[in-house]
C-alpha cells in the first residue's frame, strides 16, 4: 500500500463547505477508497485564514515540502481537497508540482477534480490552475472594490484607532481612552518625545489596542493619524504601514465624532514636520540629550556617530564596535569648545555653505515624482524599439510619443516649487537668526538637553578629524 500525506488550508471562516475536519474527512475517504495509507504525522493543517497566494508564507505547507525532499520518500502522494488548497498561485503550482514529481517521485492528487495519465489531463490541470489563480485575483479586487466604495460613504474599514470603538459600521469614542488620546497630544505638543511618551503609557500600566506594550512607532501612529479629527485614511493601492506620506493616500471626511480639535491636530503636525527636520526619520528625541553634542558629531572616517565613552570623552561608535579603524576618542570639553569657536567663527566671517532641507512631505512627493518621470522616460525607449522593430507604425509612434511627453512635462509641473533665495539673502537672514546663539550655548544656567535641542534648529551634522584635530561644521536652514 502506497504513504498519502494531506495537505489542508482554508482561506475564511465562511468557507463552510471546505472546513478544515470536513476537508480532512474527504481525503481520508479518499485515501481508503484507493488503498492509502495517511499516517497522522502526515497530516499539514494550516491556521484558519492562511492565503494561498504565496508558499512562503505557509508554515504547514513549507514543512510538508522540507518532508517530501527527504530520503528515502516518506510518502508517496499529496492528497488535497482542491488543487486551489495547493495553491491560489499559478507559478507556485506548477515549481512545487513540478519538484515533488520530477525530483521526489511524489503526485499531488485533488480529491474533487482527479485526473488521468494521459496529456489531456496537463492541459485541464492547467485550465484548473489558470481558474485558481483568476478567482483569487478577481476576489482580491472585488475586496478592494468593496473597501473604496465604503470609504467614499466615510464608513470604516479598518479596526478602531487606539480612543475609538466600533459599533454598526461607525467609530464611537471610548471614554476610557478618550483622555489618554488627548494626553498622548497634549505631551507632544509640549515637547515630549514619543519614546518618553511611551514610556510614560508603560508605566501607567496602559496598553495598545491589540493589548502590547507602547513603543515609539505606536505613539508616532496616534500622532498622525487623522482618525481623530473626523478623518478616514485609505490607501487603494498599498498597505500604508508607516509610510504617512505615501502620495496615493486618500483622505475622506467619516461620519464619527472627532477626538481632538483641528488647532491641536495642526500644532502636532507641525511640530513633527520640525523634529523630522532636526532628527531624521524619528517624530522626535528618543530620550533627554546627556550632552551638548549628543547624535551630532560624526566620524570622518567611518561616518558612525560619536557617543559618550569612559573618562568624561567622546568616541566613534563604529570603533566601539570594531567596524572601524581609527580611534577618534576625545574629551568632551575639548570638543564642545572646538564646535563652539568653529560655529562662532563661521557666523563672524560670513561664508557658510548652507543646505536647504525640504519639509518630509515635499521630499517624499518629489522622490515620487521623479520615479515617475523616470518611467516614462523608459517608455519613450521601448515605443521607440516598438517602431524600429516594425511594431508600430510612423504615425502610432509619433502618437504615443507624443502622449508620454506631455506627461512628462504635467509631472515636471507638479513638482514641490524649490525656489531658492539669492545666496546672501539666505546668509543674511542666518546669521540675523543666530545673534545671540553662542551666548546662550556658553551660558551655564541653560540646561544641556536645551543647548542641544538648539544645536538641531541649525546645525544638520558636525564632521570631526581626530588625525587633523579639527570639526567641520554642515549648517541648514
Amino acid at each position: 500500500m502506497k504513504i498519502a500525506a494531506a495537505y489542508i488550508r482554508v482561506s475564511t471562516d465562511d468557507q463552510l463547505e471546505y472546513s478544515p475536519d470536513s476537508q480532512l474527512e474527504k481525503i481520508r475517504e479518499y485515501a481508503k477508497s484507493n488503498d492509502m495509507i495517511l499516517p497522522e504525522e502526515f497530516v499539514f493543517r494550516e491556521d484558519e485564514g492562511i492565503s494561498g497566494k504565496k508558499a512562503e508564507k505557509r508554515p504547514e505547507f513549507m514543512r510538508m515540502i522540507g518532508t517530501a525532499k527527504k530520503k528515502p520518500k516518506p510518502f508517496d502522494a499529496i492528497i488535497v481537497w482542491k488543487f486551489s488548497r495547493f495553491a491560489r498561485n499559478r507559478q507556485d503550482s506548477i515549481v512545487y508540482k513540478s519538484m515533488l514529481r520530477k525530483q521526489c517521485d511524489i503526485d499531488v492528487i485533488s480529491v474533487t477534480e482527479q485526473l488521468g495519465d494521459d496529456k489531456m489531463s496537463i492541459i485541464v490541470e492547467a485550465m484548473i490552475e489558470a481558474m485558481d489563480e483568476y478567482y483569487s485575483i478577481n476576489l482580491a479586487e472585488e475586496v478592494r472594490r468593496g473597501m473604496n466604495e465604503k470609504v467614499s460613504r466615510g464608513e470604516p474599514v479598518t479596526a478602531p484607532a487606539f480612543g475609538y470603538l466600533i459599533k454598526d459600521k461607525k467609530y464611537y469614542i471610548d471614554q476610557d481612552a478618550a483622555p489618554l488620546v488627548r494626553m498622548i497630544f497634549r505631551d507632544y505638543i509640549n515637547g515630549m518625545g514619543c519614546r518618553t511618551i511611551a514610556t510614560k503609557l508603560n508605566t501607567m500600566g496602559i496598553r495598545t489596542r491589540r493589548g502590547g506594550r507602547w513603543e515609539n512607532r505606536t505613539v508616532e501612529y496616534v500622532i498622525r493619524n487623522p482618525v481623530y479629527i473626523g478623518k478616514i485614511r485609505w490607501n487603494p493601492l498599498r498597505k500604508t504601514r508607516r509610510d504617512f506620506d505615501d502620495p496615493d493616500i486618500v483622505l475622506i471626511d467619516g461620519d464619527h465624532e472627532h477626538l481632538i480639535d483641528d488647532e491641536t491636530w495642526q500644532k502636532t503636525q507641525d511640530r513633527v514636520i520640525k523634529n523630522k527636520m532636526m532628527y531624521g526619520r524619528s517624530s522626535g528625541k528618543k530620550q533627554p540629550s546627556a550632552l551638548m553634542l549628543q547624535g551630532l558629531v560624526k566620524c570622518s572616517n567611518c561616518g558612525s556617530t560619536l557617543t559618550s565613552s569612559a573618562s568624561n570623552s567622546m568616541q566613534c561608535l563604529g570603533y566601539a564596535h570594531g567596524r572601524c579603524n581609527v580611534s577618534h576618542s576625545i574629551s568632551i570639553d575639548k570638543l564642545e569648545q572646538m564646535v563652539l569657536a568653529a560655529i562662532e567663527m563661521n557666523l563672524k566671517a560670513g561664508s557658510i555653505p548652507l543646505i536647504q532641507k525640504a519639509a518630509p512631505n515635499e521630499e517624499y512627493q518629489s522622490d515620487a515624482i521623479e520615479k515617475q518621470i523616470l518611467r516614462e522616460r523608459q517608455k519613450l525607449i521601448r515605443v521607440k524599439e516598438a517602431y524600429e522593430n516594425g511594431i508600430d507604425s510612423m504615425d502610432e509612434y509619433r502618437v504615443n510619443k507624443q502622449k508620454i511627453l506631455e506627461r512628462i512635462e504635467q509631472l515636471q509641473t507638479e513638482m514641490p516649487n524649490k525656489k531658492v533665495p539669492p545666496k546672501d539673502e539666505l546668509m543674511k537672514k542666518f546669521r540675523a537668526g543666530h545673534k545671540d546663539t553662542i551666548k546662550r550655548l556658553r551660558d551655564p544656567k541653560i540646561s544641556v538637553e536645551e543647548k542641544n535641542t538648539l544645536l538641531r534648529t541649525f546645525i544638520d551634522k558636525i564632521v570631526f578629524d581626530r588625525i587633523n584635530c579639527q570639526v567641520q561644521i554642515f549648517y541648514y536652514i
